[in-house]
């Protein structure tokens, strides 16, 4: 599923983060606990450089607890960074994350300066959600729709710690499409730019394949459907997605099962493994030299 979308907003912001980044000690990059490479936006570490780091897997009370620590040991192999499982409401939880600013940022602490925090993050994975627990007050917008946070805005917590809000942006292709019907399934993307029945049928697939028991559980199926398109013309029979004259309703089935899978009423489930991406990306790193080679051929 290639999503284009980079509207001037989002330009804007990146620009003017890369003019605010040399006056930062550490960067926070709020991701979706469900899918943190597909909601990981590359622009992040390119634009922090050497800046420390700490990845927040959000959502966690909705995703696999087992994968999630395999995603917090695979992104803590990463230079600079440090990774942990996140529920932005919980308040306990939170203080986790200002001990950890506080851990890394101690030069700045013991010269009784302020650490200064950048908080980053693709729209709808709660980035606003963060910024009020942190703050104790509402002062980010929140919504479940994406891009509420549209300038940046400085936030002083009282704590010793500043943080620089950023609008949610996202990058101009996603370089693997897969990502794309993920964020669309998790609904980091507009609902009115994609194709629901498409997005649905990639879930249920994906559900067919790793979430199995939840999947018949929640819409009491018998037996496993032999398919996607089968398992959404179940979920339309069992809870009456029909439109006049008994026709199956599709579109209405596929909204059921996207907000019935983000709101985690199918299971907890993870919509992406380390191991799963690494193959994906090998994939596309193969499909590239080939077709290198080939013009290559061509040429000669």
């Amino acid at each position: 599923m290639a999503i284009q979308w980079f509207p001037g907003h989002m330009n804007k912001a990146r620009k003017k983060i890369a003019e605010a980044m040399p006056e930062i000690d550490l960067v926070i990059e709020v991701l979706d606990a469900r899918l943190p490479f597909s909601s990981t936006n590359p622009m992040v570490d390119e634009l922090r450089g050497d800046k420390p780091c700490i990845k927040i897997l959000n959502k966690s009370d909705l995703a696999d607890p087992k994968v999630t620590q395999n995603w917090v040991k695979y992104f803590s192999q990463q230079h600079n960074t440090q990774a942990m499982p996140l529920v932005a409401e919980d308040k306990k939880q939170v203080k986790k994350v200002v001990q950890l600013c506080k851990k890394i940022g101690h030069k700045r602490t013991e010269k009784k300066l302020a650490i200064r925090v950048m908080i980053m993050g693709i729209p709808n994975v709660g980035k606003s959600t963060l910024i009020n627990a942190l703050a104790g007050r509402q002062i980010a917008r929140t919504g479940n729709e994406p891009a509420v946070t549209k300038a940046n805005q400085m936030i002083d917590l009282k704590n010793g710690i500043v943080l620089s809000d950023t609008p949610g942006i996202l990058w101009p292709k996603f370089e693997n499409e897969l990502s794309g019907y993920r964020l669309a399934a998790s609904g980091a993307v507009k609902d009115t730019a994609i194709e629901y029945t498409d997005v649905a049928q990639f879930a249920l697939g994906y559900l067919l394949e790793r979430y199995q028991q939840p999947l018949m559980t929640r819409f009491k199926m018998k037996e496993l459907p032999e398919s996607a398109e089968a398992a959404l013309n179940t979920v339309a029979a069992k809870r009456g997605c029909l439109r006049p004259g008994g026709v199956v309703d599709l579109h209405k089935a596929s909204e059921l099962c996207l907000h019935e899978m983000r709101a985690g009423k199918i299971g907890l489930i993870s919509l992406e493994t380390p191991e799963m991406v690494e193959a994906e990306l090998a994939a596309i790193e193969a499909e590239r030299l080939a077709a290198l080679e080939a013009e290559q051929d061509q040429k000669s």
